[in-house]
């Protein structure tokens, strides 16, 4: 693995590959698979724009044709701030494809925690808008590379029609180089071999400098996560899928999110905001099967949802975050007229849901079950030994997609996994007598799997 990662230990490796967990694909070389297996379907849609997968493959293969010219080279880190548009789901691939990782990082970060970013993951490259909403991420980007001694290339987005302030290419004097995104376009050359058992992407931990923890993500755990996440939800090639929240969020991207959908030849619809006007609008005219949904975005759709209702008709499933109250989660049934699935998830791997059979008072009282049959989990008291169901306690978790340690962080994993590898979540839980989870709070300073 990439030098300051944690692997697992062989006996788990062993186990999770007879297990049929881990089945030794690359993500980037599954869109191959998909790619001829869906090619015609529609994979992306943002606006007007209507992305085949067969273009998106084509697509990646160039990008990452021009990155390799651009200089960039497997196991390089890059810092990928993009809104969900589509050229976050082609740059995250065609970073894949190149085998350098993409380090997802929220738009809401600024210098603080970007350049922080960077120093941690040593990320030769950058990925933005030039401007976003009033903010300056290229001037922000200059300012990091000037400190250096990692900064030296930089992806600039720009919508489509739009000219960048920046121009074309160009070199400061840090001898960091700028780049449209939209030139990362030449003839794709062989495809690179790279082992499933590699660093895929890194999600973050923290909402801090002082706080950010990178969370390394292999191919053969990030895509064993989105597939089970699919499956336990019934997605086929006829759901659609409202990536709502950031793209960047471990729930857009792969609880199935974009990538689950994805894999089963469905269609991923960008919206720019979870605005409730614009994105029930989309539910109609995509016909939106499924979407997930934070607090905040639940109550506002769920407050300001229009007199004239659009037609919600093909909406089956809202996944709601851990922490949507039971009040609001009791509305979407009735005012969305589909079902709520409540979930709990961690970037540094733990997945619980709710399964669409269960009873409604487990849905809205109860975070579900882990994902997978091979999930270990504990819940221990202060003294570190297991508490009776039906009593809280801190959530320790270990199993196919949580994280073995934080990257480059040897104290700090030292203080944040058990001798025999759980993770301690900082979550406090309880269990009910039918399995499922209740999450009750977190402990004090305790900031695994908070999101920005």
């Amino acid at each position: 693995m990439l030098s300051g990662c944690t692997p697992w230990p062989e006996e788990f490796v062993d186990r999770y590959w007879m297990a049929g967990h881990w089945r030794g694909h690359t993500l980037d070389s599954l869109l191959r698979d998909w790619a001829q297996a869906y090619g015609p379907r529609t994979a992306l849609v943002h606006g007007d724009t209507r992305i085949t997968y067969a273009q998106l493959n084509r697509r990646v293969d160039r990008m990452a044709a021009g990155l390799r010219l651009r200089g960039m080279r497997p196991g390089q880190r890059v810092v990928v701030q993009l809104p969900n548009v589509p050229e976050f789901v082609s740059t995250v691939f065609a970073l894949m494809r190149v085998g350098a990782v993409p380090v997802f990082c929220p738009l809401s970060y600024r210098a603080p925690e970007v350049s922080h970013l960077v120093r941690v993951t040593e990320a030769v490259g950058y990925v933005a808008p030039s401007t976003y909403q009033g903010f300056d991420h290229t001037a922000m980007a200059a300012d990091i590379a000037a400190q250096g001694p990692f900064l030296r290339r930089v992806f600039t987005y720009e919508p489509p029609g739009a000219s960048s302030p920046y121009g074309g290419f160009s070199t400061d004097v840090s001898s960091c180089h700028y780049f449209p995104l939209h030139s990362l376009d030449s003839p794709p050359g062989p495809a690179l071999v790279q082992s499933s058992g590699e660093v895929a992407l890194m999600l973050l931990s923290g909402r801090t400098a002082e706080t950010l923890k990178v969370i390394p993500r292999t191919h053969n755990d990030y895509a064993y996560q989105a597939r089970a996440a699919a499956e336990l939800v019934s997605l086929t090639e006829d759901d659609v899928y409202l990536a709502v929240l950031p793209a960047e969020s471990n729930f857009t991207f792969g609880c199935p999110g974009i990538l689950g959908t994805l894999s089963v030849g469905g269609t991923v619809v960008l919206a720019d905001a979870p605005e409730p006007a614009e994105c029930l609008a989309l539910i109609e005219r995509e016909r939106v099967t499924l979407t997930s949904l934070n607090p905040d975005a639940a109550q506002s759709w769920l407050d300001r949802l229009p007199m004239k209702q659009p037609d919600l008709s093909s909406l089956r499933l809202v996944q709601i975050d851990a922490e949507v109250p039971r009040a609001i989660a009791e509305r979407i049934g009735p005012e969305l007229g589909c079902r709520p699935q409540r979930v709990f998830d961690m970037g540094e791997g733990l997945l619980t849901l709710t399964r669409p059979g269960d009873p409604d008072e487990s849905v809205l009282t109860t975070q579900g079950r882990p994902l997978s049959p091979d999930d270990e989990i504990r819940i221990v008291g202060a003294d570190g030994k297991d508490v009776p169901d039906g009593e809280p306690g801190e959530l320790l978790a270990r199993g196919p997609y949580t994280l073995r340690g934080y990257y480059r962080a040897p104290d700090r994993n030292a203080r944040a996994y058990t001798a025999d590898g759980h993770l301690r979540t900082g979550v406090l839980a309880r269990r009910t007598p039918d399995g499922n989870l209740v999450v009750t709070g977190r402990l004090a300073g305790h900031t695994a799997g908070r999101r920005s």
